[in-house]
């Protein structure tokens, strides 16, 4: 299988097709890179290709009458809902309540499991749980009506009370594509089974794998603002812009990657082949199949896998950043100067890594999970995809 971060997908493209300015700012990196490619089909009926989701409230905390499913995002560049007779219906801004909100929310079955009818589309199920999400409709920079996204990682956002969370998808013709994420914020455990050509899971967390989570980074150094009570842990990223995690954490690691590779190589394979690099006038520069270069990325630009690091899609340069930020990430550079690492077993040994995404890892039965924007180098990201899919269930799985 071709490493999903070698494929030609466009993570920036889907961030603007769903919502562009009129997304809270930062909601942008919550899409994980390739889930979400852009629709590949034309117009069609909104019910053309439906495909059967089911929603299964597993958490033991919580009845199904408290559970909220919320399906958005966007068709060929309008954003939508699911309504929930399973078509889909534009955003529009006289879609806002009395108190300035939509209400989009699918209600589950009264008990046992639901099933709901996925269309042609890209985007997220939201699931929240006690209370309903605050979505507002609002107009874009070109006078659409688009949809201000939940927040949980902003105190001052109106769903930051709300438990929540969700799995994103994108579903044409080409298939069903979908992930579990933490690249945001972990909260809800949730496990996703797509069936068809074949029958896949990933997501599920092992036994008291959401406590351990949270135990894991409250007791990280650096790390234990990002814990919000019982309701979620805020990625450093977010937690970064937010006061709650040093700015400069990542900085002396990131320093020793470039004063070793002043004096030794790199190699970097990728789809389009190897390439080799050492860092000359303070720039990681690479020589192969194209001639790609990287400024030192502060950590920031590591924790959201941008800035220095961003991956165009032009199959050599995105290549070559998303196994960078994989390796500043996991903190493999110095270990493997091969890369990208393919072995676990490497990940996350230093003191100074992303702790956060380690204890996602660990949370989870297959070792999977998406705890960065690059985490599917090496297929480490809770992601699946099927090209004939039947069948689409989203579990709730217990609060442990």
């Amino acid at each position: 299988m071709t490493p999903r971060h070698q494929r030609s997908h466009s993570r920036r493209r889907v961030l603007f097709a769903l919502g562009g300015a009129a997304v809270a700012v930062p909601a942008a990196a919550a899409l994980a890179p390739y889930a979400l490619a852009d629709p590949s089909t034309g117009p069609a009926p909104a019910a053309a290709g439906a495909l059967p989701v089911t929603i299964v409230n597993s958490t033991g905390a919580y009845d199904n009458a408290s559970v909220h499913v919320y399906i958005v995002g966007n068709v060929n560049g309008t954003q939508v809902r699911v309504t929930p007779d399973g078509t889909t219906a534009p955003v529009a801004l006289a879609d806002n309540g009395a108190d300035g909100y939509t209400d989009y929310a699918l209600s589950l079955a009264g008990s046992g499991e639901t099933t709901l009818s996925l269309p042609y589309m890209s985007g997220r199920i939201y699931v929240s749980l006690g209370e309903k999400l605050k979505f507002k409709a609002v107009a874009d920079g070109n006078g659409d009506a688009a949809l201000q996204y939940p927040a949980g990682w902003v105190s001052s956002d109106p769903n930051y009370p709300v438990l929540h969370d969700c799995a994103e998808f994108t579903y044409n013709s080409s298939g069903m594509f979908c992930n579990t994420t933490m690249v945001d914020m972990f909260s809800v455990p949730m496990a996703v089974r797509l069936t068809g050509a074949a029958d896949q899971t990933t997501g599920t967390l092992r036994a008291g794998g959401r406590s351990a989570a949270f135990a894991a980074v409250r007791a990280a150094d650096g790390f234990g603002s990002l814990v919000v009570d019982d309701t979620r842990i805020v990625a450093p990223g977010h937690g970064l812009d937010a006061g709650l995690f040093a700015s400069d954490y990542l900085a002396p690691y990131i320093d020793e990657v470039w004063s070793t590779y002043t004096g030794k190589d790199l190699t970097v394979t990728t789809n389009a082949g190897t390439f080799t690099g050492r860092v000359r006038a303070g720039q990681f520069t690479f020589a192969g199949p194209a001639s790609v270069s990287f400024a030192k990325p502060s950590t920031r630009d590591v924790l959201f896998c941008d800035g220095a690091l961003a991956a165009p899609n032009d199959g050599t340069t995105g290549p070559v950043a998303a196994v960078l930020g994989a390796g500043l990430n996991r903190s493999t550079l110095l270990s493997v100067p091969a890369q990208p690492a393919t072995d676990a077993a490497t990940f996350y040994t230093t003191a100074l890594t992303n702790h956060y995404a380690k204890a996602m890892h660990a949370a989870t039965q297959n070792g999977k999970a998406y705890g960065f924007a690059f985490d599917d180098v090496a297929d480490f990201a809770s992601y699946v995809q099927d090209t004939a899919p039947t069948g689409f269930r989203l579990t709730l799985t217990p609060f442990d």
